[in-house]
């Protein structure tokens, strides 16, 4: 086996565990004890349809249709037509990375043995996966509850030979895939077809990929906030730790302690630190602290539940081994992804918000006290006076994206699914407010080492001036004005590939959870 294989455990993946997979298509295995309860519940559920019982989803229709009873005969082809009359999804198809996290939770979820599904399917997941096959799962068309059923049917659809896949970024017949990589496509029994599409794993997928960015803008965020303060000559009073340990908000005591730490050292402080006119800097300079902190408090509160649900069990009916039942419940509805994703929402926003209000800061030269709109020459040279109209655009759309999405619910199922979470939806407008709040403090990090380049010969703190050192080497100081979209895209990319905080990765360490 390969060294490097994630081996799955049902019920204990850690978050470290789900970053690990979203960021590298790592080898997945099911470590071996999971077999004995994953056979044993197969079992159950065979033993229910030799005796002829009527149990929802395992011989009766859905939904609505609960009351119809489904011949024994006609049991693989009710599975079949299950996923094909799901499989109504539409929108771009979810990124590899979001794919392998929807894959990793459900395999692990069906091999806590509750779900009454035979290991060959399961196997046959881990094999699709291993096989670099993603299904083509497109975005659009679930309301977080009964379950994510239209992704997760286009999920299925792959492991039956049936759709479109995608292998190394290429769209190809899954028929064709499963061939090349010796794979049998799966002839679902009963109530494999419902396992498998029941569940929130694609809602709690795409929120788990909202709160990984949102933790690489929060870094991001950080590092430039305490840069812009050196730009502007602001005071590092504000982070003095005896300020934060006496209202006893964790992420604020955490936060001041990154920016004490960012700012140490600095020329361009010691440079002003008597005689400075100003008495206070603008609040966003000032409580930086007191937002950024807010923020990584409500990051690590949906970090608990999502973490929480991707190793839950969320599909219905259950079985229960030590009794022998079967029974109808509603763990598929996403409520807690929904409240989760709408507050990672709320983080992402407001660090985009006070990003731009540090971009406004520092191209007023009444404020910043450095060249208007950081550029020499300004009037024959706009320099970035556009880039900031960006910024303000940006957040401002954000804050659209921010109204919560769990408030609203359309009855679906014929009135039988009456109240849903939209948490499929929470979820997947985090990538692109996450998109959005890059931007800005990419525009923010090249203000900001604008603005420290005009202090020279000063130079600011050793850790800020590695982060300064590393955009430069992309991007070239803005001495005139030029094209100007490739810097922006290129400081963007380093927010989002964790660039910045890399540089200084000793501050984060300890920040998240794990």
């Amino acid at each position: 086996m390969n060294t490097n294989t994630f081996i799955i455990r049902p019920g204990q993946m850690s978050l470290s565990d789900l970053r690990a997979i979203w960021r590298t298509a790592l080898p997945l295995a099911l470590d071996a004890s999971a077999y004995e309860a994953i056979n044993a519940s197969s079992a159950t559920i065979q033993s229910i349809v030799k005796k002829g019982d009527a149990a929802y989803g395992i011989n009766t229709g859905f939904g609505k249709l609960a009351k119809t009873r489904i011949p024994d005969e006609q049991l693989e082809l009710l599975q079949k037509n299950l996923i094909l009359s799901h499989s109504v999804g539409s929108g771009e198809l979810i990124a590899d990375d979001v794919v392998r996290l929807i894959l990793l939770m459900k395999i692990a979820s069906l091999a806590r043995g509750y779900s009454g599904i035979r290991a060959s399917v399961i196997d046959s997941m881990i094999a699709l996966y291993n096989a670099g096959i993603m299904p083509a799962i497109p975005v659009k068309g679930s309301v977080g509850a009964s379950g994510d059923l239209a992704p997760l049917s286009h999920m299925t659809l792959a492991l039956m030979g049936e759709g479109d896949v995608r292998v190394n970024g290429q769209l190809v017949s899954a028929k064709q895939a499963l061939e090349k990589a010796g794979i049998t496509p799966v002839v679902l029994a009963a109530k494999e077809g419902l396992a498998l599409i029941n569940g929130t794993q694609v809602s709690t997928a795409l929120a788990l990929n909202g709160l990984f960015l949102a933790e690489r803008l929060l870094e991001a965020a950080t590092i430039t906030g305490a840069l812009s303060v050196d730009a502007a000559k602001g005071s590092d009073a504000p982070f003095d730790a005896r300020i934060h340990a006496v209202r006893g908000q964790p992420g604020q005591i955490a936060t001041a302690s990154i920016y004490r730490e960012l700012l140490s050292g600095s020329e361009i402080r010691r440079s002003h630190l008597v005689n400075d006119e100003r008495v206070q800097d603008p609040y966003c300079l000032r409580c930086q602290p007191q937002v950024m902190g807010a923020c990584l408090d409500i990051i690590n509160n949906a970090a608990r539940t999502l973490l929480i649900e991707a190793n839950a069990v969320t599909d219905n009916p259950l079985v229960f081994l030590d009794t022998g039942e079967v029974i109808s419940g509603g763990n598929f509805h996403a409520e807690p992804v929904a409240f989760a994703a709408d507050t990672l929402a709320l983080a992402i926003a407001e660090i985009g918000s006070i990003s731009e209000r540090r971009i406004a800061l520092l191209i007023d030269a009444s404020l910043s006290g450095l060249p208007p709109f950081l550029v020499p020459n300004s009037g024959l040279n706009s320099g970035f006076m556009i880039a900031h109209v960006t910024a303000a655009a940006l957040a401002s759309e954000n804050k659209s994206h921010a109204h919560p999405a769990s408030v609203d619910t359309i009855p679906t199922s014929a009135n039988q699914e009456d109240h849903v979470s939209m948490a499929t939806y929470a979820g997947r407008r985090l990538h692109e407010m996450a998109h959005n709040t890059a931007t800005i403090v990419g525009i923010e990090l090249l203000a900001a080492a604008q603005g420290v380049d005009f202090h020279q010969p000063l130079e600011t703190s050793a850790s800020l001036a590695t982060v300064h050192h590393a955009l430069r080497r992309k991007v070239a100081f803005y001495d005139k004005d030029r094209f100007f979209a490739p810097d922006i895209a290129a400081a963007k990319q380093m927010v989002l590939d964790g660039e910045l905080s890399a540089q200084c990765q000793h501050l984060y360490t300890h920040l998240y959870l794990s």
